[in-house]
């Protein structure tokens, strides 16, 4: 099956796939705060990732979501060249949802770490 055969049966899992890719999800919830130049955004990212984020994979998660309609990319013709990514209205709506996960995460962290022991240790008996 070929990635547009699968898109069209699937049209919502591959929207749920790119906004809750690796990079999906931080480039959703920093451009929450304000629009960014790509650079900026690239530096913002890269504080959440031990590694950051390639130049290439940035461009990729930046034109799926604008395909999907959740970023807007504003390039203006001026010298040197800006462009500035921000949410659009829809893109706000799935970076809140994003947000509340990656917080209930964050809060829940503990009792995942609990469950995670609990488990190993249940397979390690056995």
């Amino acid at each position: 099956m070929t990635v547009s055969e699968n898109e069209a049966l699937c049209p919502y899992r591959l929207v749920l796939e790119h906004v809750t890719s690796r990079w999906g999800v931080l480039v959703l919830i920093e451009l929450l705060d304000r629009p960014y130049r790509f650079s900026e955004l690239r530096r913002a990212i890269g504080t959440y990732a031990s590694r950051g984020v390639s130049e290439k994979m940035l461009t990729q998660t930046l034109q799926t979501l604008e395909r999907d309609g959740l970023v807007h990319r504003d390039a203006k013709a001026v010298i040197p060249p800006r462009v500035d990514y921000s949410l659009t209205g829809l893109g706000r709506e799935a970076a809140e949802q994003v947000k509340a996960l990656a917080a209930w995460t964050h809060q829940r962290m503990d009792d995942v770490e609990q469950a995670r022991q609990a488990y190993d240790e249940a397979r390690a008996a056995s």
